[in-house]
């Protein structure tokens, strides 16, 4: 009985056909050539050996047995119309998991989730922190925030924020401190008498001083961090100068617990990014939390100018 089926491309063609009454409209509504359209309806035709359409003063009519046949079919594809939104609907509730690595969890998302909440009740955020973002996207995981250059085979990803590497620290570096005997950080030459803080190594400090054209400054000092949220709160505590990554800085710099003594800002060369699986970007609670991702992303992205390299 199952090899009677006709093939589903030739029975959607015909739905679409018999209800608009037009192999163009059809044709338009599926995103196929008007030729295509007329393959599936003849290959449809011989596999039923029956005639559906008939055409008269140039206009396409069902035959007796197509209208019969579609009224059918219509109720069919109605059904799965309606079991595709019920299922969707299921999966705009319950709970969603998202993986980040712990730095932008803390700095970035955590904040901002009772915005969501208030947003969508329906829906349960958990967040599961990872050391290596990348390959975070297993069985358990729904969302995942990559951090890299946005090549990655399978994935469905967007683009949250153009990520900037910025020198910030203690408002209290900016005063002469008579304890240590070290400069208030007014200039870049001052930079030379403060700790430089690194995240995860020394070569982002480099970079940033060879774009200024600042030279003398010894990198090779100062302590490294394994983890970016660790750089951050070093800063925050008047250890150092840190070169940080602007979305994790932000809200301390908007709370003023952070400044930037400096305007020269070192573009980078990766950018988070929000990844789900191909096939369940439109699914109901994974299209709601990336829609709210990337509106919160657009209305807080702060175009910075000054020091970009090419």
């Amino acid at each position: 009985m199952a090899n009677r089926l006709p093939p589903l491309n030739a029975l959607r063609a015909f739905e679409a056909s018999a209800r608009q009454l037009s192999f163009t409209r059809a044709a338009e509504e599926l995103f196929v050539t008007q030729a295509a359209i007329s393959h599936q309806i003849k290959s449809l035709e011989e596999h039923l050996g029956i005639k559906l359409f008939m055409r008269k003063n140039r206009a396409l009519l069902l035959t007796d047995e197509g209208q019969s046949y579609y009224l059918d079919i219509k109720d069919i594809f109605n059904s799965i119309h309606d079991a595709t939104e019920r299922l969707l609907a299921r999966g705009a509730k319950g709970a969603i998991t998202v993986s980040s690595q712990a730095s932008f969890a803390i700095q970035w998302l955590v904040p901002r989730l009772t915005a969501f909440n208030a947003l969508h009740p329906e829906i349960d955020v958990r967040i599961k922190a990872v050391d290596q973002a990348e390959n975070s996207l297993t069985e358990d995981v729904d969302v995942a925030i990559y951090y890299g250059r946005g090549r990655w085979p399978n994935i469905h990803a967007d683009k949250l924020h153009t990520e900037y590497l910025i020198p910030v620290c203690s408002p209290l570096l900016l005063q002469e401190n008579a304890s240590n005997g070290k400069p208030a950080l007014l200039t870049l030459d001052d930079l030379e008498h403060h700790t430089l803080l690194h995240d995860t190594s020394r070569k982002d400090w480099k970079r940033w001083f060879k774009q200024v054209g600042v030279k003398g400054v010894n990198v090779n000092h100062g302590p490294i961090f394994s983890h970016s949220a660790m750089v951050v709160q070093a800063a925050l505590h008047g250890q150092g100068v840190a070169l940080a990554y602007s979305v994790l800085a932000k809200p301390d710099i908007d709370s003023g617990r952070l400044v930037c003594p400096f305007n020269d800002v070192l573009v980078s060369k990766n950018a988070y990014f929000i990844v789900c699986r191909e096939n369940q970007k439109e699914l109901g609670k994974i299209e709601a939390f990336r829609e709210w991702m990337l509106n919160m992303v657009a209305s807080e992205q702060e175009q910075i100018t000054d020091g970009q390299i090419s």
